[in-house]
């Protein structure tokens, strides 16, 4: 926990003033250098580090240099506080600055100043468009200063992936990173790997990927043969299952238990005699058919999309393409839903969130909200979190919660709300907790004839994202958007002119020229209807060609418009209508954001408080950017999950006492106090989750490193050979200290240990029978040696004599193939101890000391199993050479 007098905002600010004010005057030196000037500082700087200095000592000489940069290429001058999060970055920590204070250009400075040391900085975003934006946007920062940029993406390939991640700062989302090290750590050729190593990473939205994704683990899977009939058996049993007489839900802890009644039910309908029966386990496609039936919604946990079921991010309201949940849950929902239920998979590699950031040198994080986290960041990945003051003091108003007894009369006001806002003009943005509460409003408001922009989930509004938020603070705007946590996007009160004239040129050249009748934008343009309207025809006219790739033809549309970009014969059109339509857009916005800021500003409605305190703060988080005034205030009814969980039925009790009639709602601080203290409940048990799934997976995590390291070993050793004698060598210990504990004294022969000399080592069995007999145990363990040394050269010699070189292929290949092949089983064996190990404690035994032990001793069993193998198939490999001498 923080100290409040150690981590007081001015004291931070007041720390490292003095710093602050260096970069400032040195910036301001700067502002007169050229292009190649500024471009130069970096090789001064890195010459400067290779002669001695450390990164502290280059940092305000570096900062500054990237803030003229800035304000050279984007026209932008830094804040000071930007710069204090910037050095609060580079020390390693959390930075917490509000909505709109630029934490993108903030990422820049411990970024440029990092690369310095010749080591790659990853920048991490929440999704692909994140990603792709702001590599865009500063992008143009990082090549004036000689800095490479490279970006990973979802659906690049291969080669590209590499290419991207030899530069010097990287843009990628937490999954591909995570997957990336998980693929590569399953190569079978140190040519197929693209990373280069993990020295400091920026996450941005830390607190999502670190406390909200951190929930689950990263798994890289395969197809399982397992039947998916189970599924729907199990869906079809469930439908004809009663809730509190056959099964038992605990909505606290998301759970659902079966009762004696229930069980006999499923084993009755299932002509079982047991249904936990190990040999054919039906008990957890039952539950998670129970789980899919009750637990997941439609539109709100997940969208059902061309026969496929997509996952919704509960926390940003996105979809999750290609992710499923995983132990058969996913097939129990695609059963429930009647679609195509794809195959259970295996699980070939998998890590924490936790456990795959703590590999890096140096973590640091910037997010709005985190300071509610700030225990568990110390706890799991060991760093602070240091609020940053904002450039101008906050001015939004946060109105007490309004709570009614019935949901239906909280919607009823939500939108009277929302109609009086729209009469008086003041943009409103609604915040929704999944798909279906966002349409039912935007249902109430077309009965209200009150035109809206509606973003959630569903593909055609995710698209228009970016637009959406960025002109949510125009007069009479009204957006509905579902969790509004990592959008990215500003809202700029009076609206935003570069984006919505950007989105007009883009939309008027995919529509094409027939479809300008069609784009309603076009009647904004007042009196100049008929230059731009030209404009545009003149510019169709010339590109036709090109509409081709919707893709492609938005980044070159981008490229054109960018005033930092050359211009050619093909984009001048471009960038002459952009321009106009930005100028008629820039004055009237002008005015207008006047008229927002005299009415109040963005006005923001929360529509039920999420299970985090920190998804409300981010919304609230939406008004009152860079000092313009706002208000947020949240709707609330006793019918809502959180107040029906958490202690609802006491505020049900007042109201009833105090007759209060449905449609008035209470305000009262004390009740949004206690329903703090609900939504505090919610964080720590989640915690616990995260702090459980850590501390198991810190047993397989040393268990992963171990393997990794010998995975690697073996990837970049170009001479096998000793590391196949090393596996034979431990072998022959082990077999001998076995043999010793389990058949007899030392001066005794070990019978047993001819069996397994012959078939795994390969020796000749009359060496093993002649030599053995009469041999001192302590002289037995260097012979077995020299004889598998002489077994092992000559089978060598056989296999050069057919293919040169092939021996040194077959052993990298045999080692890798059998350490990939042994771990992927240790993991499904690991996954089978972890479910059941809970049950150790009805014997008063520590679960988590048993997952240790036991843990411990698999992997001993797997490293054996490893070697042994890796021998047998080495020392016995075939080779037959067919007439045109290819290998069989």
């Amino acid at each position: 926990m923080f100290n409040l007098f150690t981590h007081n905002k001015s004291r931070i600010f007041n720390k490292y003033k003095n710093t602050i004010r260096q970069i400032n005057d040195l910036s301001d030196q700067m502002e007169s250098w050229s292009d190649y000037e500024l471009k130069l500082q970096t090789q001064r700087f890195k010459k400067r580090f290779t002669a001695g200095e450390n990164l502290d000592e280059i940092l305000p000489e570096a900062f500054a240099t990237v803030k003229a940069a800035c304000k050279k290429v984007l026209g932008i001058s830094l804040f000071d506080v930007q710069l204090l999060g910037g050095i609060i970055l580079h020390q390693g920590n959390i930075a917490e600055m509000k909505t709109g204070e630029g934490k993108t250009l903030t990422a820049i400075l411990p970024a440029y100043l990092n690369t310095l040391s010749g080591n790659a900085v990853h920048i991490v975003t929440v999704n692909d468009y994140l990603a792709k934006r702001d590599s865009e946007w500063v992008g143009t920062i990082y090549q004036g200063l000689g800095v490479t940029v490279g970006l990973i993406q979802q659906d690049i390939s291969h080669t590209s992936r590499k290419e991207n991640y030899q530069k010097d700062i990287i843009y990628v989302t937490n999954s591909e990173l995570g997957f990336d090290y998980l693929r590569d750590n399953m190569s079978i050729d140190k040519e197929d790997l693209v990373q280069t190593g993990f020295h400091f990473c920026v996450i941005d939205e830390v607190d999502s990927i670190l406390i909200d994704e951190a929930r689950t683990p990263l798994i890289l899977s395969g197809p399982s043969q397992i039947s998916t009939n189970k599924y729907e058996l199990s869906n079809n049993v469930c439908q004809k299952l009663q809730q509190n007489i056959h099964y038992e839900i605990d909505e606290k802890a998301r759970n659902i238990a079966l009762t004696d009644l229930g069980i006999t039910y499923c084993e009755r309908q299932l002509n079982l005699s047991n249904l936990y029966d190990i040999q054919n386990p039906w008990a957890q496609y039952i539950l998670n058919a129970l789980k899919a039936k009750e637990l997941f919604t439609k539109d709100r946990h997940y969208l059902v999309r061309n026969n496929e079921v997509i996952i919704v991010d509960e926390f940003t309201g996105r979809v999750m393409p290609g992710r499923r949940w995983s132990d058969g849950l996913h097939q129990a929902i695609e059963a429930k839903e009647n679609v195509v239920i794809q195959k259970e998979n295996q699980t070939l590699a998998s890590i924490t969130y936790q456990n795959f950031f703590l590999l890096y040198d140096k973590l640091s994080g910037m997010t709005g909200t985190a300071l509610t986290e700030a225990q568990e960041f110390k706890k799991i990945y060991q760093i602070n979190v240091i609020e940053i003051p904002t450039n101008k003091p906050c001015l939004r108003e946060d109105f007490p919660d309004l709570v009614y007894k019935r949901e239906y009369d909280k919607w009823v006001a939500i939108a009277n709300e929302c109609y009086d806002m729209y009469s008086i003009g003041r943009p409103t943005l609604v915040g929704t907790t999944n798909v279906e509460k966002s349409e039912l409003l935007a249902k109430m408001l077309d009965t209200y004839q009150i035109p809206y922009n509606l973003l959630n989930a569903k593909p055609e509004n995710v698209e228009r994202e970016a637009e959406i938020i960025a002109q949510a603070g125009q007069l009479k705007a009204l957006t509905i958007a579902t969790n509004m946590a990592g959008r990215g996007t500003d809202i700029i009160l009076g609206g935003n002119a570069k984006q919505l004239s950007k989105f007009i040129v883009i939309q008027t050249i995919i529509h094409g020229l027939k479809s300008f009748e069609k784009f309603n934008q076009l009647d904004n343009l007042s009196s100049n209807n008929k230059e731009i309207y030209d404009i545009l025809n003149n510019m169709c006219e010339q590109i036709e060609d090109n509409l081709q790739n919707k893709n492609d033809l938005i980044l070159w549309i981008e490229e054109a418009i960018n005033p930092k970009s050359n211009l050619t014969s093909s984009n001048t059109a471009i960038r002459h209508a952009y321009t106009n339509i930005c100028s008629i857009y820039e004055e009237s916005f002008r005015v207008n954001k006047d008229k927002v800021l005299n009415l109040g500003g963005l006005h923001v409605i929360g529509t039920e408080r999420h299970e985090s305190r920190r998804i409300d703060n981010q919304l609230r988080g939406r008004s009152g950017r860079q000092g313009d005034n706002g208000s947020s205030r949240f709707f609330l009814s006793l019918e809502d999950n959180l107040l029906r969980i958490f202690g609802g039925e006491r505020i049900v009790g007042l109201m009833n006492t105090l007759q209060i009639e449905d449609n008035i709602p209470i305000e009262s601080k004390v009740l949004s106090s206690s329903l703090n203290n609900a939504q505090k409940k919610v964080e720590s048990y989640y915690y616990d989750i995260r702090k459980q799934l850590f501390e198991y997976d810190e047993v397989l995590n040393s268990q992963r490193q171990a393997i990794y390291a010998e995975r690697n070993r073996i990837l970049y050793s170009d001479y096998i050979r000793d590391c196949i004698l090393e596996y034979a060598e431990s072998t022959i210990d082990e077999m001998i200290r076995y043999y010793l504990n389990n058949e007899g004294k030392q001066e005794q022969r070990p019978i047993g240990i001819t069996n397994k000399l012959k078939t795994i080592l390969n020796l000749p069995e009359e060496i093993i029978n002649s030599s053995l007999v009469n041999m001192e145990i302590g002289n037995m363990k260097p012979f077995l040696q020299e004889q598998f040394r002489i077994t092992y050269d000559l089978r060598e010699a056989y296999l050069e004599q057919l293919r040169p070189g092939l021996i040194r292929q077959l052993e990298k290949y045999y080692l890798l193939q059998q350490i990939d092949k042994a771990w992927q089983e240790h993991l499904e064996k690991m996954t089978n101890l972890r479910e059941s190990i809970g049950w150790r404690s009805y014997g008063q035994q520590d679960p988590l000391s048993e997952y240790k032990n036991e843990a411990f001793a698999l992997f001993l069993n797997m490293i054996t199993s490893i070697r042994e193998t890796v021998i047998y198939l080495v020392v016995r490999s075939r080779l037959v050479i067919d007439s045109n001498h290819k290998q069989k």
